[in-house]
């Protein structure tokens, strides 16, 4: 079986208890692919209708991105509003902010109603590295208030939010009461006890193959198969091993997070236990955890993983927070995040049996959540969520699996310099 990897979020946690394998062969109304947030939702609301659902997961429950990432709940998609209004118009542009105002509330909804203990709170700051960033948040948040009647959002003068963050870096921001933040894992593995509360089934350490289609769909794994009427593929980064399809549309990224040991009151950083994103192309994004670790994420790879993680983010760290030269780093990890081209979510159906979700593009905490409980209802019947996720046109990646990577290595390259002027 394997183990989870070294994060703060894992040693935080009472050792998960492990769930079996698959072994033989077994039947299911409706199989789910991948047990992060995407895919533990969509088995969450089928059990809820009484469908025999079973869910593989290739390593364990929330394993990946899921169980790795900052934990923080952004209103929108990784598509600032207006751009959406210029490319899909003004009306699908409402409709998709209304679906993530539904994602937050539903991660909310979750949490309070099968009790998961993952330190939700609510609020989220977006600080601005630089005057041209300022003065965007401020449209923004102007934005949202007049054209949505968003009234959870305000803007944030530079003393304002470098006094409450305990820096002196950013030039604004703005402050989203509707956003949120929380322990990513904790939260994976609560939808995971609910889910099998309600009926599903889960197994670990059961990678799926192949995916044999016919007038059922099997999906085969190196002990055993998995014989369904539909299918849910939801393995977002990992989307790739299982078809052609997904290499064109996916790009990875590597994410690389820090957890300090605890500070001190007295240093003055998010005093009011806020967390924080910042503007940049290649941005920082970081939180102050219950036992005052900050969680700080900064850095990022494209063709191989970096060995010295501390190196690497602790220097991003100290730019924010000076204060912190000489505290200790206890715990280093990174994850995956899985991009598209567009930025957006890339749904849709390979068939009548089978259907997919994945990329959301670091907006994953609450949109994943969303999205499975589409994949779970269109699986079902018809949806208007999942139709209007799978009606934003997918762009593939140009020039072929082959310079993929080192494509979006140059991107990433470009737009750090960019973050350097």
């Amino acid at each position: 079986m394997t183990s989870y990897a070294d994060t703060y979020y894992a040693a935080s946690l009472a050792p998960p208890t492990s769930r079996p394998s698959l072994d033989g062969r077994g039947r299911a109304e409706i199989a789910v692919v991948g047990c992060g947030y995407t895919g533990l939702s969509a088995a969450l609301h089928l059990a809820e209708m009484g469908k025999h659902v079973v869910a593989l997961e290739a390593e364990r429950v929330g394993f990946a991105a899921s169980g790795r990432n900052g934990g923080q709940v952004h209103s929108g998609f990784n598509v600032e509003q207006r751009k959406l209004e210029a490319q899909y118009g003004r009306d699908r542009a409402v409709r998709l902010w209304r679906l993530a105002e539904q994602a937050k509330a539903l991660v909310r909804d979750r949490v309070q109603g099968h009790a998961i203990a993952c330190d939700l709170r609510d609020g989220i700051m977006l600080a601005a590295h630089d005057e041209e960033a300022a003065r965007d948040l401020h449209e923004r948040a102007r934005h949202l208030g007049t054209s949505y009647g968003y009234e959870d959002i305000r803007y944030l003068t530079r003393e304002e939010i470098n006094g409450r963050i305990g820096t002196k870096v950013y030039r604004g921001g703005i402050y989203d009461r509707g956003g949120a933040r929380l322990q990513p894992l904790a939260f994976a593995l609560g939808l995971a006890k609910a889910a099998e509360a309600a009926g599903a089934r889960i197994l670990e350490s059961s990678r799926v193959l192949r995916v044999v289609e016919g007038q059922t769909v099997t999906l085969e794994t190196t002990k055993g198969e998995v014989v369904a009427d539909r299918v849910i593929l939801a393995c977002d980064a990992m989307m790739p091993a299982l078809g052609n399809l997904f290499r064109n549309y996916l790009a990875n990224i590597e994410s690389y997070l820090v957890a300090t040991a605890p500070i001190p009151p007295e240093l003055g950083v998010l005093a009011q236990g806020d967390a924080v994103a910042d503007t940049r192309r290649a941005l920082d994004y970081y939180q102050l955890m219950p036992d005052r670790r900050l969680v700080f994420a900064g850095g990022e790879t494209t063709l191989r993983k970096a060995r010295d993680i501390p190196s690497m983010v602790q220097p991003r760290m100290l730019r924010v927070f000076p204060q912190l030269a000489g505290l200790a780093i206890d715990y280093a990890w990174s994850g995956t995040v899985a991009i598209t081209r567009t930025r957006l979510p890339h749904f849709g159906r390979l068939n009548e049996r089978v259907l997919f979700g994945y990329g959301y593009s670091g907006q994953g905490v609450a949109l994943a959540v969303l999205g499975g409980k589409a994949l779970a209802e269109a699986s079902v019947g018809g949806n208007q969520d999942f139709a209007l996720l799978a009606s934003l046109p997918p762009k593939p990646f140009p020039f072929g699996l082959a310079l993929r990577q080192p494509l979006t290595a140059a991107m990433a390259l470009a737009l750090k310099l960019e973050d350097m002027l």
